[in-house]
């Protein structure tokens, strides 16, 4: 079958000085529009790509390494979400297509690239240990004294009983920290964007879970916030990540609704 569609990793300013390849091996190609507008895709001859659970994240890996191999090399990228797929109309190919968009929403996505020019995206998360936190609450202490000279079968239910406390204890510290801890993280940061879907890590309870929009060189004034928070707090359980490409805050399509979506349809409007 010959390749008709176009699979998109991102948009940049520009065309890296090395493409090399993308998901699957599939060579990269530059598709330049007005005064520079790059899209780097690959020449796709197939729907999205879908499959067991390991191949699908071996893929998404491919997808942000070419991302971040593009934003290394001309300094910033507008990142595609994993799986858009360009596809041609009757009238139009797909790459004629991509390049039209590309000179019809140039200003948006030129004003973003310049927004984005040497800033970073860091991914934090703040949890807290709940029995760390918990261990010298009164309710906890009386909990703990219950448990001695007691039956085992006893104390299995009165451990579960105490384990509800102390997860209830933590969860109510973590609410009272959330807004203390947000501010100081949007302090050092000049865009945030929350990650409501965020799960614990067994044994704690989420403070926040946030992706930061930061000066390349500014990431290690997160790091101090984040010092001063865990010196204050020594059951505060912190993952920091990154610096990235600032995937969260692109939305290539939100500034200007693309082509073809995840199921490879055409959706233009």
């Amino acid at each position: 079958m010959t390749a008709d569609r176009l699979y998109l990793y991102g948009i940049a300013i520009a065309e890296p000085d090395d493409l090399g390849t993308g998901i699957a091996g599939a060579p990269l190609r530059a598709v330049t529009g007005v005064e520079g507008m790059t899209a780097v895709v690959h020449e796709h001859d197939g729907g999205p790509f879908q499959g067991a659970d390991a191949d699908v994240e071996r893929w998404v890996v491919e997808h942000s390494t070419v991302v971040e191999r593009v934003w290394r090399s001309v300094g910033t990228v507008l990142p595609a979400s994993f799986n858009v797929i360009v596809a041609p109309t009757v009238q139009v190919t797909a790459r004629q297509r991509l390049l039209d968009w590309l000179t019809s929403h140039a200003d948006p996505l030129r004003a973003r690239l310049a927004a984005l020019q040497g800033r970073v995206e860091l991914r934090v998360e703040i949890g807290l240990d709940n029995h760390l936190v918990a261990e010298n609450h009164p309710e906890v202490v009386a909990a703990r004294s219950e448990l001695e000279g007691r039956s085992p079968g006893v104390q299995r239910l009165l451990r579960k009983r105490l384990d509800h406390l102390e997860r209830d204890i933590t969860a109510a510290t973590a609410r009272d920290r959330y807004a203390d801890y947000l501010q100081r993280l949007e302090g050092a940061s000049e865009d945030l964007d929350e990650n409501l879907r965020a799960r614990p890590e067994p044994g704690t309870a989420l403070v926040l879970s946030v992706s930061l929009l930061v000066p390349a060189d500014a990431v290690d004034d997160v790091g101090l916030v984040l010092a001063a928070v865990q010196d204050e707090e020594p059951a505060a359980r912190i993952r920091f990540l990154g610096p990235w490409p600032p995937y969260s805050f692109a939305d290539v399509l939100g500034l200007s609704p693309l082509l073809a979506g995840d199921s490879g349809d055409d959706q233009a409007g």
